[in-house]
């Protein structure tokens, strides 16, 4: 252990590790491996001179990647999902069908709705993303809306129903650190989502009436349709891995050994229905489908990239992001710099409604700094749960809160697991889709408006608030028992 690092020292690293970040993204080679690898050695150095041990630092580094490794598994498998999906002409379908049946002035406005519906079934972002979305982005270049408006639509959605369904890890979490019911938590998050999503949706019924259905191409759309028969037997019973995907959430089945009941269906279509060899299912599960066809779609795209991709190599992209975003944050928590930059902002927090805000605005930097939505989620909800029940704030406030700010801003940073996964799968840089993620963006401001009101920010009863002192009281001698 080593001694508590000055404030200043903790904001500069704070400021050259996240300007390194934008500089590369934005000016120089467009990824963040590197400069979060810097990050966290500058990070390790500032510990090293206050005396903290290269030993610590790194137990904090691997305890941090520990907490990642099941959305890595997720993704990785995932990436197989859609590999399968692809070559058993799962996602061909479904790009085919929706390139009959969606309406290009309505286009983004039904994908945002279809994959509010399908996460909230499935209690997934991955995996609704994954599948729907990786989808929705074919049928958007077939029908010439731009891919970035479909990516920000496809993750409004996806996010939605991820934030409101009680499958959902960071729907249960939110409310088990803050100390309230799962449905209570569920339920008062309704006051602040809904109009974000009406928000939302009427944004993309705009954009679709006038930018996205100005640039309809038929003459793609069929293109596309053509290369997809040539390619793949199509068929409304491919559509059907979708239901069998809720039947396994309605069943409870873990979401590992549901997503690999996936791709075995999808090997299973591959080889029964479009006749591919079982000695091609591991080289597809793991570089991925690659498509026959050579045909140029439009200026941007083949279609083989949009039939082609997926698998298990693709992802490891993703997860080395995720492994150098966590060795920073890992010793930005080892050391206690998270916690040094929390107190210091709820110094800040004089009433209620500032209160909200600072609670809001650490979720994104910590989502921003450790790159990990359950560390935003897990990390302000510790530090700000005292001062919540001090201003006799129900619990459930709280637990709004860091899902409206830690769970849905997470897809909007670019190194942060969640960007890097979106961008993964949807193949849209995440700077280009943020934009029309209308929802990821307007929920925390809705929040922090509605904290500013005192709109719906119920107040405990005094008996609820004694509780509270006397659990505390409680708290207090068992620890100091365990001490002696």
């Amino acid at each position: 252990m080593g001694r508590k690092i000055p404030i200043w020292q903790t904001f500069l690293v704070v400021v050259l590790s996240l300007g390194v970040i934008i500089y590369s993204i934005v000016f120089s080679y467009g990824e963040s491996h590197m400069p979060l690898i810097m990050a966290a050695i500058i990070a390790a150095a500032v510990g090293a001179l206050n005396g903290w041990k290269w030993s610590f630092m790194e137990r904090g580094m691997i305890s941090a990647i520990s907490r990642s490794l099941q959305a890595s598994i997720i993704l990785l498998s995932v990436g197989i999902l859609i590999a399968t999906w692809k070559a058993g002409g799962i996602i061909p379908s479904m790009i085919y069908y929706g390139l009959n049946i969606l309406n290009p002035s309505i286009f983004l406005v039904s994908v945002c709705i279809l994959c509010s519906i399908v996460s909230l079934c499935l209690g997934s972002s991955y995996t609704t993303a994954g599948t729907i979305g990786v989808a929705m982005i074919g049928v958007s270049i077939g029908l010439g809306v731009d891919p970035a408006m479909t990516a920000g639509a496809v993750v409004a959605g996806s996010y939605f129903g991820d934030k409101m369904s009680p499958l959902s890890d960071t729907t249960n979490l939110a409310p088990a650190i803050a100390g309230t019911n799962l449905f209570d938590h569920i339920r008062h998050m309704a006051f602040t989502v809904t109009p974000s999503m009406l928000i939302a949706l009427v944004v993309y019924a705009v954009i679709g009436r006038g930018t996205a259905g100005a640039h309809v191409s038929v003459t793609e759309a069929d293109l596309l349709q053509s290369e997809i028969l040539n390619e793949f037997t199509v068929s409304p019973l491919l559509l059907l891995p979708i239901l069998i995907l809720i039947v396994i959430v309605v069943l409870k089945i873990p979401a590992l050994p549901g997503i690999y009941i996936g791709i075995f269906v999808g090997l299973a279509c591959m080889t029964f229905v479009q006749g591919i060899s079982i000695a091609d299912w591991f080289p597809t599960m793991h570089y991925g489908y690659n498509s026959i066809s050579e045909v140029q779609l439009n200026a941007d795209y083949m279609v083989a990239d949009l039939l082609g991709g997926g698998g298990f190599h693709n992802m490891l992209w993703s997860v080395s992001v995720i492994l150098c975003s966590m060795s920073f944050g890992g010793v930005m928590e080892a050391t206690g710099m998270l916690n040094d930059i929390a107190e210091k902002v709820l110094q800040i927090a004089k009433n209620t409604g500032s209160l909200v805000a600072v609670t809001i605005c650490s979720c994104i930097l910590v989502n921003m700094i450790t790159a990990d939505q359950y560390l935003a989620i897990i990390l302000p909800g510790r530090m700000y749960r005292t001062a919540f029940e001090d201003r006799r704030l129900k619990a459930k406030n709280l637990s709004r809160c860091l899902e409206d700010s830690a769970t849905l801003t997470s897809p909007l940073i670019p190194w942060n697991v969640c960007g890097a996964t979106m961008k993964s799968f949807l193949g849209v840089p995440t700077a280009a889709y943020a934009p029309y993620a209308v929802l990821n963006w307007i929920n925390p401001l809705i929040s922090t408006l509605y904290g500013f009101l005192g709109f719906t920010m119920e107040k405990m009863s005094d008996e609820e608030y004694q509780e509270i002192l006397e659990q505390r009281k409680l708290d207090a001698e068992l620890a100091a028992k365990a001490v002696q």
